[in-house]
């Protein structure tokens, strides 16, 4: 089950330590890719400040085409998958741990379901090339008796909603509960629950896009990107 931290009371909250999660660590001061390099809505001009995280970054083969263009691109660990493959990455984690289990993939909406769906195809393509299935069934928080579930989230900030959804998951009682998360952020908290698997740890920014909204905009934007100012005040509710 994903690991709930409980700290001590202190004046001043403080953010969780940079590289606690597991995942790729975005540091600080990334400032993203400027957004002439990229492809995006043409009725997003102005509205962001930068793409923090190409869509090929989080899917599959972006490294060699970041390079070819001079671009930067993270460091990551010895031994691991390189960030161009990080939803590949936790799907083979997640075989690795509950292969040959029978699982429900619990999506939480919205922001979830763009992650949910490449995850699960990763998992299902992972199958098919294995000795080991996973055979799953997918649902949106509508809970009946389920003996293991998968919980997929895409953002996960203080962890105080994942702390309450874990809270109602466990009331069913099923046999085995897990969380991926795609995002982790670095945010001031007293409380928080870390997913089993993480995509990328993040600073405390306000990302948009590959699902994530803002007033239910800019969703259908591929990259994960930093809302500007002026996309804020343009559609503040």
């Amino acid at each position: 089950m994903c690991a709930c931290v409980q700290e001590t009371n202190m004046a001043e909250p403080a953010a969780r330590p940079e590289g606690t999660s597991g995942g790729i660590v975005i540091k600080d001061e990334w400032p993203g890719y400027a957004l002439d390099l990229f492809s995006y809505p043409a009725h997003y001009s102005g509205d962001l400040d930068c793409v923090f995280i190409p869509h090929g970054v989080i899917m599959d083969s972006c490294i060699q085409a970041l390079r070819e263009h001079d671009l930067p691109v993270w460091r990551w660990q010895r031994g691991s998958l390189p960030p161009s493959r990080r939803t590949e990455r936790l799907a083979r984690n997640i075989m690795d741990d509950l292969g040959d289990h029978d699982i429900v993939v619990l999506c939480v909406l919205k922001g979830g379901y763009q992650f949910c769906v490449d995850l699960v195809d990763r998992i299902k393509a992972l199958s098919r090339n294995s000795d080991r299935t996973i055979p799953m069934r997918v649902h949106f928080i509508r809970l009946k008796s389920y003996l293991n579930v998968l919980i997929v989230e895409a953002i996960v900030g203080t962890g105080k909603t994942m702390e309450t959804l874990l809270k109602y998951v466990e009331a069913f009682r099923p046999k085995l509960i897990k969380v991926a998360g795609l995002l982790v952020k670095r945010v001031p908290h007293n409380a928080a629950c870390l997913p089993d698997y993480v995509g990328f740890e993040i600073p405390d920014r306000f990302v948009v896009g590959y699902a994530l909204d803002y007033n239910e905009y800019f969703r259908d934007l591929s990259h994960i990107c930093v809302i500007s100012k002026r996309g804020k005040m343009k559609y503040k509710m």
